[in-house]
């Protein structure tokens, strides 16, 4: 059986995506004028912040474009990658993690996001945000918006708020798996209309050649958690494994 979570399987998703002729819009142009059969590739930047770069490097020199969201933490935020990904021609955006970091407290969580925020567009221009789960923390930072408004400071948009996710097809890779909602904290969307679920990155491969994908898609990735290195890719098998555990038994918690 082949290795999944490799950059060769990355490329051949592109790729499958690509000859199906879909498009690939930054957040900020699917917000504004989403186009019929359209990807959205969301990168959740939150470690090794090279590994992303490999992400952006392959798909520029595929002609195609993603966004990818940075944390405001050192295992994330790495100005010369960030500036790097941006000259690419790829979206940067704010992975905003505030009421975890500042334990729950809604205007220090306010004076957080906005001094991250101005420090990101420092770097490069940013139009939209993204929650960073924070799944062993008891603080949602969706939380922040019941008090604040994001558009207050020049955001267009936040997926979890601005995506009609019976209209936009949602997969994400976390847990280090396409079919993870059974260990996912946060990472989650409501949505009636699609039941398809995968287990394998070549699963949707072969859904996307066969025609049976959704025309209109945000896929999320994180990319720490693809490797071709043998050491690197056990590695995050073996730890992600560790932490669905956990966050199993949390999610059992809280239902």
């Amino acid at each position: 059986m082949k290795m999944d979570f490799t950059i060769e399987i990355y490329t051949k998703l592109l790729q499958a995506l690509i000859d199906q002729n879909y498009s690939f819009q930054t957040f900020d142009e699917f917000i504004q004028k989403p186009i019929a059969k359209s990807v959205v590739l969301r990168h959740d930047v939150d470690l090794l912040p090279y590994n992303s770069l490999v992400f952006a490097k392959i798909q520029s020199s595929k002609g195609i474009k993603g966004v990818y969201y940075f944390r405001a933490v050192p295992e994330s935020w790495n100005e010369a990658v960030i500036k790097e990904i941006a000259s690419l021609g790829h979206e940067i955006g704010y992975h905003y993690e505030c009421l975890t970091t500042c334990n729950g407290n809604l205007e220090n969580g306010m004076r957080d996001f906005e001094k991250n925020l101005n420090a990101l567009r420092k770097l490069a221009p940013v139009s939209t945000i993204c929650m960073h789960g924070s799944p062993l923390s008891k603080f949602d930072s969706k939380d922040l918006w019941k008090k604040y408004k994001y558009r207050d400071f020049k955001i267009i948009g936040e997926p979890y708020f601005d995506i009609d996710f019976n209209d936009t097809f949602y997969i994400t890779d976390t847990g280090r798996r396409w079919d993870g909602d059974k260990v996912s904290i946060r990472d989650k969307v409501n949505s009636t209309k699609f039941s398809q679920s995968f287990r394998s990155t070549n699963d949707i491969i072969s859904a996307i050649k066969s025609g049976s994908f959704p025309d209109k898609v945000m896929f999320t990735f994180h990319p720490q958690r693809w490797n071709e290195n043998m050491l690197s890719w056990t590695k995050e098998l073996l730890v992600q494994n560790m932490k669905n555990v956990i966050k199993f038994g949390l999610v059992k918690i809280k239902s």
